[in-house]
C-alpha cells in the first residue's frame, strides 16, 4: 500500500474510532495476552509489552482491562488460548491482501474471512501465494503539524530507524521489526504522537487500480474485513489515485 493510500486509510479509520472502540480494545487485549504469554508480564523486561501498554493508553483502554489481559497471558487468570493467523487473498482487480487475525477459534475466523472475501468479489488464496511480495516492517505515520523533518530525522538516526519520507500532509518512518519498539518509545519520550504506529506488511510491487468502481469495491472489501472481530489488520498492494481515496472516504 502506498504512503498516500495508507495515510488516507488512516484518516478514514480514525474518524470511525469511537464507533469501533469495542473492537480496538479486543484487538489490543489479544495482543497483550500473546505478548505476555511469549515474553512475560513484566513490562520492564518485555519491550513489546511496554509498547502495547502505551498503545492501550493512547486508545483510552481502561487500566484494569490491560492488567486483566496481561494476567490471562501469563496464566495468573484463566483465559482462552489465542492464536495468530495469516490469510492471503485477492480483492477485485487482482489486488493482493494480507489479513492478520488473532483468534480463539480458527474455524470461525477462516469461515468469516472466506465469506467476506467472496461477498466482496474476492477470494482466499493459498499460503505463500502473496506473502513473498510483502516485507514485514515497522511503519509510523506522523502529521506534519506534530513535528518537523529535522527533528524526526535526528530521532530516527539515533534510534536505528531505516528511513524518513516527507509526504504532502505527513511523515512516514520505516523501521526493522526489531527496532519498532525502540522507536515507539523514542517518540513517546519526545512527546511526538504518531497517527499510526504499526507492524505492517509493505508490498514490493503495487497493483494500479484506475477504475473508480473497482477501487470502491477494493476499499469496501478491506473495510468489511477490517470490521470482523478477529481481524487485527488488513494489508494491501493497491495503488489507487488519492482523489479516488478521498472520494471514497467522503462518500463511502
Amino acid at each position: 500500500m502506498s504512503g498516500h493510500s495508507k495515510w488516507a486509510t488512516t484518516k478514514r479509520h480514525k474518524a470511525a474510532v469511537d464507533a469501533k472502540r469495542g473492537k480496538i480494545f479486543s484487538v489490543i487485549s489479544k495482543e497483550l495476552m500473546l505478548t505476555a504469554r511469549d515474553g512475560g508480564g513484566d513490562a520492564e523486561f518485555n519491550p513489546r509489552l511496554r509498547t502495547l501498554i502505551l498503545k492501550a493508553k493512547q486508545a483510552n483502554m481502561p487500566a484494569e482491562n490491560v492488567e486483566r489481559a496481561i494476567k490471562k497471558g501469563t496464566g495468573e487468570l484463566e483465559g482462552t488460548i489465542i492464536e495468530e493467523l495469516l490469510y492471503e487473498g485477492y480483492a477485485p482487480g487482482g489486488v493482493g491482501l494480507i489479513i492478520e487475525v488473532t483468534t480463539d477459534n480458527k474455524n470461525r475466523s477462516a469461515s468469516e474471512v472466506r465469506s467476506t472475501l467472496g461477498k466482496g468479489g474476492g477470494n482466499l488464496a493459498g499460503a505463500g501465494a502473496l506473502s513473498y511480495n510483502f516485507k514485514r516492517k515497522g511503519q509510523f505515520l506522523i502529521a506534519k503539524d506534530k513535528t518537523d523533518e529535522d527533528t524526526l530525522t535526528e530521532l530516527a538516526l539515533e534510534n536505528d530507524a531505516d528511513d524518513v519520507v516527507a509526504e504532502k500532509e505527513h511523515f512516514e518512518v520505516l523501521s526493522e521489526v526489531s527496532e519498532f519498539d525502540k522507536f515507539t518509545q523514542a517518540l513517546n519520550a519526545a512527546e511526538i504522537e504518531a497517527d499510526s504506529a504499526e507492524l505492517v506488511y509493505l508490498p514490493e510491487n503495487l497493483v494500479a487500480v484506475s477504475d473508480e468502481n473497482i477501487a470502491r469495491q477494493v476499499l469496501r472489501l478491506i473495510d468489511n474485513l477490517d470490521e470482523l472481530e478477529d481481524v487485527k489488520a488488513v494489508h494491501s498492494n493497491y495503488d489507487i489515485d488519492e482523489a479516488l481515496l478521498e472520494a471514497y472516504a467522503t462518500q463511502g
